[in-house]
């Protein structure tokens, strides 16, 4: 969520920064101006009244003790405090109206970032690592899946429907493995902390990260005999969670952390459900895009100064992956109409896969800095006195697990139809070097 005085002040700079993104700032801001000189007049006006009413109150015990007749100002003290409740109401309805205006209102992306409307306008930042060339035509993954016993899609679309997948075998190791081998790697050398968090949360928490309210139909919500009312955020309802971003960035909603203790890294291994119900016919072969999938996410909370080389920091952890892993990838800066909600600057790793001929997103590393800790209010308090200011936060995937499965699937294939396993995971394997057919 944006400041209310920074959108004031800076109104202009506000509706070019949406037009960038593609976004009517009409239709998102509406009457600012009005709405705001109306909300301020009628806490201004509560204020005064209020002052008055205290002064009143003073004259009434003042007379009341010296035994004059007080009954007047008594009358007229009645009559402000049913005004007072009046104005009261008009300016929580007002504040309320500004504050989900304010929550409407996606961030403003930072001026380093492309202009652009779509995916075609993301910017090429570096590549690593060659692709391989075959000697033989590579095939996608959900044909090598198949053969090899290891990826049964058909049975999973018995069990839940489509866009839902059955690991077996050694498939099934394979997503444990990567796992695994990517919690260790970003404990053990990258430093950060694991977390296993619930995999339901409320919706203060899915508003708190972006989520809510603007993107409610790309949520599993559970029934719990309530239904989902726009700006109403409760604590004691429940919705599958789309990403371990959720959780863990909301393990510090209300919260002042310590200075002394940023920044805090924190990764987690998750399974992350996703509607995807602006994806119909898109992806409809294989396991690119699932209702549900595994992803092991990176979390950080930072001091507004170090945000930028922290997000850089984060997005080598999550590159590190893919070259220990050996898989030629590319990094993109994401242009303005492709950048997410909450997001000031994202960039997205994109690794190669042969069988498909494309490059794919394997993991979006993002910095949000203010946005989504002044709608989760989680601040800290510099050099540990002074005025409380709010942190900034980023998360990245670390990576996407049945992406990263898929990836190694399609680079590691054999002409056989097998299907090597990269050096650093065959401890994960159990000392296993290739994937054959039964």
């Amino acid at each position: 969520m944006l400041d209310l005085a920074f959108v004031r002040n800076n109104l202009s700079l506000v509706e070019e920064k949406l037009r960038a993104r593609g976004a009517d700032p009409a239709a998102l801001l509406g009457d600012f101006h009005s709405l705001d000189a109306r909300r301020r007049e009628a806490i201004t006006q509560s204020e005064q009244w209020k002052a008055r009413r205290n002064d009143l109150s003073q004259q009434v015990g003042q007379l009341k003790r010296t035994g004059q007749d007080a009954t007047a100002l008594m009358e007229e003290t009645k009559a402000l405090k049913e005004r007072l409740d009046e104005l009261d109401a008009t300016a929580a309805a007002l504040d309320e109206q500004m504050r989900q205006s304010l929550a409407r209102i996606p961030n403003l992306t930072r001026d380093e970032v492309p202009a652009g409307k779509s995916e075609a306008d993301n910017v090429v930042v570096k590549t690593w690592g060659t692709a391989r060339e075959f000697e033989f035509e590579a095939k996608p993954h959900w044909e090598l899946g198949e053969k090899l016993g290891i990826l049964d899609l058909e049975r999973a679309a018995k069990l839940s429907g489509a866009r839902f997948a059955v690991y077996k075998g050694a498939g099934a190791r394979l997503e444990r493995a990567l796992i695994s081998f990517m919690l260790d790697l970003h404990t053990t050398t990258h430093g950060y902390t694991e977390i296993l968090p619930p995999f339901m949360v409320n919706s203060k928490s899915l508003f708190g990260t972006g989520q809510l309210p603007k993107f409610a139909e790309d949520l599993f919500r559970c029934d719990d005999g309530t239904e989902f009312v726009p700006g109403e955020y409760r604590d004691n309802d429940h919705w599958l969670i789309p990403t371990a971003e959720v959780p863990v960035t909301n393990l510090y909603r209300d919260e002042i952390l310590e200075d002394s203790k940023l920044p805090i890294s924190f990764t987690a291994y998750t399974p992350c459900f996703r509607a995807e119900a602006g994806a119909a016919g898109r992806d409809t072969r294989g396991i690119i895009r699932q209702h549900q999938f595994q992803k092991v996410e990176l979390v950080k909370f930072v001091r507004p100064e170090e945000s930028d080389a922290e997000h850089e920091r984060l997005t080598r952890h999550a590159e590190t992956i893919l070259e220990l892993l050996e898989l030629p990838y590319r990094r993109m800066l994401l242009c303005s109409g492709d950048t997410g909600f909450s997001a000031a600057k994202t960039y997205d790793l994109e690794v190669w896969l042969p069988g498909q001929a494309l490059y794919r997103e394997i993991s979006s590393c993002s910095n949000f800095e203010a946005f989504q800790a002044r709608r989760a209010n989680i601040r800290y308090k510099p050099g540990g006195k002074g005025k409380n200011e709010f942190v900034h936060t980023l998360n990245g995937s670390g990576l996407a697990v049945g992406r990263t499965w898929l990836a190694i699937l399609e680079n590691y294939q054999m002409a056989d139809g097998s299907v090597r396993i990269p050096e650093v995971l065959r401890a994960y394997m159990g000392g296993l070097e290739r994937i054959v057919a039964p």
